[in-house]
């Protein structure tokens, strides 16, 4: 038999289905009724799933607008992306320095102390000093002084293309206002995934209190993020206020197996921006829940074996891919299969089953044997041969 690649792409709606068999558990797309999103007073706002990045609810997401110091999260991100080490000494500067009492955060840095990369970036993160910040950026930008943050700057927008953000652009590693300092609200839930993967970043947003210690004294931290103290499930990240970003929040929750992002950029008050979240990721928590999109063990397509004109084997998923369903959410799989080989193994891969929620990816399984199988003998290929229609035989010959 010609050993050529047979492709079969398939959608399935989210449901239990067998080889053969069209039902599904699940309505159809158009049949499902959309879950009645909360209404939030911010100039912006989305709610998205941690874990995926899927969107579920949000207003004017890929709005370009102000950011103040949510951009400290982008700061960190590349700070971590480096695999700095965090315990390296930084001196700060004169220039960092004058940025305390000048700004509407900072946490107080004198010129010539020295604090390591971890308890700066906890200074960047949880109050929002943006003295810190700027120790850090001259630090880590090789330049020093001006030149080095102008190069630690670029290595933030250098980052944002990476990650395919659209609608953001840093002027300053601390969120300054400027007409060119800007994100969206969708593109600053992204920056905030990416740096929640990492769990140096994840310890410190969801800290309320610390300290740092200079060569000369201590430093008491303590967050801006009030949904620390008040939102048991609440996990970080940061807050942003600036007179032309207003108050702004990136707010992160998890309960057992689920988890949000929500982010609100000018919302209608610096408390309000807080239970504004809160209603958003409760949405999530209400509206939305985690499962298997592909289920480890079931069968997602079958496929003949060569030379045996009845006969088929199994595949089965290698492993769980989990994700969200709920209301609003249609939930396809595309399945990539390629002919049987002569023999295999019990779980030898055969092919690929992938799932998408509302058109983006939510990941991926290998395809593998049910069985094992033997290759067909000798007879077996002859009787097949024989029973072919001469046209096909030829075809196949001639192939």
């Amino acid at each position: 038999m010609r050993a050529a690649a047979i492709l079969i792409a398939f959608a399935l709606v989210l449901g239990s289905c067998e080889w053969g068999q069209a039902a599904a558990q699940e309505k159809p797309a158009g049949e499902r009724t959309a879950p009645k999103t909360p209404k939030l007073d911010a100039k912006s706002w989305v709610l998205v799933d941690a874990d995926t990045g899927i969107y579920l609810a949000g207003k004017n997401t890929d709005k370009r607008l102000p950011i103040a110091s949510t951009t400290n999260v982008m700061t960190a991100l590349v700070v971590l992306d480096r695999g700095v080490d965090l315990d390296e000494e930084v001196s700060v500067s004169d220039q960092a320095e004058r940025f305390v009492g000048s700004v509407y955060s900072n946490v107080g840095l004198i010129s010539g102390e020295r604090l390591s990369v971890r308890e700066l970036l906890q200074a960047a993160l949880i109050p929002s000093g943006t003295d810190a910040v700027y120790a850090l950026a001259e630090h880590l930008g090789g330049g020093g002084g001006k030149a080095g943050v102008e190069n630690f700057v670029d290595e933030m927008n250098h980052k944002a293309s990476e990650m395919g953000l659209k609608n953001t652009h840093f002027e300053d590693p601390a969120g300054l206002d400027s007409p060119e300092h800007y994100s969206s609200a969708r593109d600053m839930a992204e920056i905030a995934r990416a740096a929640m993967r990492y769990p140096e970043f994840r310890d410190i947003v969801e800290t309320e209190e610390a300290t740092i210690s200079t060569q000369d004294r201590e430093i008491e931290l303590f967050t801006t993020n009030n949904l620390l103290y008040t939102y048991e499930p609440a996990t970080g990240v940061k807050t942003g206020t600036s007179p032309e970003a207003g108050p702004s929040l990136i707010a992160s929750a998890k309960e057992g197996d689920e988890s949000y992002i929500a982010v609100l950029l000018d919302a209608n008050g610096d408390q309000y921006r807080f239970s504004a979240a809160q209603k958003a990721l409760e949405f999530g928590f209400t509206d939305y829940e985690r499962e298997a999109l592909i289920s480890e063990g079931k069968v997602y397509e079958k496929v003949g074996l060569p030379y045996r004109r009845e006969e088929l084997v199994g595949l089965v998923a290698a492993k769980d891919v989990p994700g969200l369903v709920g209301p609003g959410l249609e939930v396809e799989r595309q399945v990539l299969v390629k002919e049987a080989p002569p023999a295999a193994k019990a779980g030898q891969k055969l092919g690929t089953v992938e799932v998408f929620v509302n058109g983006e990816r939510a990941g991926s399984s290998p395809l593998i044997t049910k069985r094992g199988y033997k290759e067909a003998s000798l007879w077996v290929k002859a009787q097949y041969a024989a029973i072919w229609p001469a046209d096909r035989l030829w075809a196949w010959f001639l192939g």
